[in-house]
């Protein structure tokens, strides 16, 4: 739930349960980064169904934080406020690197093609081994990563969302 007046575009319920859907049990236990988290929908949905931590990044955290709270969920959810381009680079040459097993990328559509290039060098670094970038971005200019192979790709309205793991 975004707080009235805030520029945040929350996944849609649609979306977001086809996702989950498409996951299945790999959310159990997961460690989750949800990136752009804006309200925090998808991770404290990955929350809800198992997920053991969530970090959650934007450069407005309070919408997630709020929620976060609401739900009790602050002892398992790490909220990051800041450039979600130079917390990439920094963490991924750092000791979280291949530590998610999820990252959730539902960067504003009007960024998505400004961050392609940022996200193809630094996700292949964050993902665990047998993780899994789920990318949400606009259907008319999906964005792209070509350093990860792309496993599931579904539109759904005006969304795109795909689903990519390590290159085999």
């Amino acid at each position: 739930m975004a707080p009235r007046g805030w520029k945040v575009r929350p996944t849609s319920d649609r979306v977001r349960e086809a996702t989950f859907s498409a996951l299945g049990e790999r959310v159990v236990g997961a460690r989750v980064l949800d990136l752009y988290c804006g309200t925090g929908a998808l991770a404290i949905e990955a929350l809800s169904r198992g997920a053991a931590r969530a970090t959650l990044v934007d450069r407005d955290t309070r919408p997630a934080l709020g929620n976060v709270e609401r739900l009790g969920l602050g002892t398992r959810a790490e909220l990051v406020r800041g450039d979600v381009k130079r917390w990439l680079a920094q963490v991924s040459a750092g000791p979280e690197a291949g530590s998610f097993d999820l990252v959730f990328v539902d960067a504003p559509y009007r960024l998505a093609d400004r961050m392609s290039d940022h996200l193809n060098i630094h996700l292949p670094e964050l993902l665990a081994p047998e993780g899994r970038a789920v990318v949400e971005s606009g259907a008319r200019k999906p964005l792209r990563i070509e350093s990860l192979q792309r496993l599931r790709q579904r539109r759904y309205g005006a969304a795109d969302v795909a689903i990519y793991g390590a290159q085999s």
